[in-house]
């Protein structure tokens, strides 16, 4: 080595301590919720949540038990804030008439509890989308918490399943399972059809369908209206 010149020492490599390796699992595990409360709170055409619950399974980031329990608790939250959200925005956007119509759909379906117990199975096994079966309850003004707690236990099963799977396949089967899902026309066309029956369920008379009588249906005043 010529003289005046310092031989530099490669520096050994940094490893990241606990703290940190703490930190970005935390990371992971925001980023996850945030994104899975995101799309739940769309009113439609949102990617199907069991999407992100695979992509995350594949990459184990998150183990696969947390990962299952965080994203039913999103997914929860989500529909749950939609349902309200809904309700606020029908209460005070929709004419009188179809607030009566709502109603009487409310209240049909309170009094017959095993309709009830159907719109609860409704909420946790149903394979169709789960945003406009929210939005009806909140524009119906539905208690949304007991179809909430059917629809987290429901995705707490389903969930389970689909990061099951997500850890069985490759990465290009994983990549072409999403992008069919992505861009289905049945999807899409399922969409569609159920933001139809959300429009249709305001619009039909139901105290005339149902046999209710005037009396039958609160007025809006006292159900707490638009002022």
């Amino acid at each position: 080595m010529p003289p005046g010149r310092t031989r530099t020492v490669p520096s050994p490599p940094v490893r990241a301590s606990n703290g940190a390796s703490g930190l970005l699992a935390l990371d992971a595990y925001l980023l996850f919720f945030a994104v899975v409360l995101g799309v739940n709170l769309l009113p439609a055409f949102g990617p199907p949540t069991w999407s992100i619950i695979a992509l995350f399974a594949f990459s184990g980031e998150i183990e696969l038990l947390p990962l299952v329990g965080l994203g039913a608790l999103a997914a929860a939250t989500g529909r749950f804030g939609l349902g309200h959200a809904t309700r606020a925005l029908g209460t005070r956007f929709l004419s009188a008439r179809l607030r009566a119509n709502l109603d009487a759909a409310r209240q049909a379906l309170e009094r017959r509890r095993r309709s009830g117990i159907l719109a609860l199975g409704l909420f946790a096994l149903s394979p169709v989308p789960s945003a406009q079966l929210f939005e009806a309850a909140g524009l119906a003004r539905l208690p949304l918490l007991p179809f909430t707690v059917a629809f987290f236990a429901g995705r707490i099963v389903s969930y389970s399943i689909y990061g099951l799977t997500a850890r069985e396949l490759g990465s290009t089967d994983m990549g072409e399972v999403l992008r069919e899902e992505l861009t289905s026309p049945l999807g899409i066309a399922l969409q569609v059809a159920m933001l139809v029956a959300l429009v249709l369920l305001a619009r039909i008379d139901w105290r005339k369908r149902l046999g209710l009588g005037p009396e039958d249906v609160e007025g809006e005043a006292k159900e707490g209206g638009a002022p």
